[in-house]
């Protein structure tokens, strides 16, 4: 729902030049690789010279090592992965806005819309299909959790919360020559979402979506 949001915030903007502005940082971050978002979060999640620890040391608390804790580290590899790739999808939804004719904005208005009435009858309708159809390609990748985040920010002090699907395989299949084992639970993952996309799939034809195939 996030990129949902901010292309309906950015879509309000009523100055073409402030609006431009406005995307570049947010779609910025994308193209970054996680090897180098992960160094980022690294420094500045640090308990001992990063940027957060110094401001909650200044404000009289106690530093916390972020990266290194059962109890934040789902919160920091959440929030990173949001704040890496919501810019592309508000791309691709703000693509789709652009095709609304702005008749229909033009006479809503005439009629008496509010704002948050245009936004909830008229831009969320028009691009119901383009939300369907990101919804069917991420659950298609549910079961990847994505494995260069993960494998950067991970570490014998998170391993208990940070050990995914795909890191485990990794460790075990790779690293340890277990190919077999790798190739099974490739095989596993690929089955699994296979699955819940034509489920998906089934679903979003079942309210009136022509789905992805």
């Amino acid at each position: 729902p996030i990129p949902i949001l901010l292309t309906l915030a950015l879509n309000e903007v009523p100055f073409l030049r402030h609006k431009r502005l406005s995307q570049t940082p947010l779609y910025l971050p994308y193209f970054i690789s996680w090897v180098v978002i992960g160094g980022i979060l690294v420094n500045l999640l640090s308990p001992s010279w990063g940027v957060v620890n110094s401001v909650i040391k200044s404000l009289g608390g106690q530093p916390v090592f972020f990266l290194g804790s059962d109890r934040y580290f789902r919160g920091v590899s959440i929030i990173s992965h949001i704040w890496k790739n919501t810019g592309w999808d508000t791309i691709i939804y703000l693509a789709a806005v652009t095709s609304i004719s702005p008749e229909l904005y033009e006479a809503a208005t005439i009629d008496g819309a509010s704002r948050l009435q245009r936004i909830r009858h008229i831009t969320l309708p028009c691009v119901r299909s383009t939300i369907v159809i990101l919804l069917l390609l991420n659950i298609g990748n549910l079961m990847n959790n994505g494995f260069e985040q993960i494998y950067i920010l991970q570490n014998a002090s998170n391993l208990m919360v940070s050990e995914v699907f795909e890191t485990y395989t990794y460790r075990l299949g790779i690293v340890n020559g277990r190919f077999s084992f790798a190739i099974t639970a490739g095989l596993f993952s690929s089955v699994v979402g296979f699955t819940l996309l034509m489920l998906a799939n089934a679903g979003a034809k079942l309210v009136g979506e022509e789905g992805i195939f």
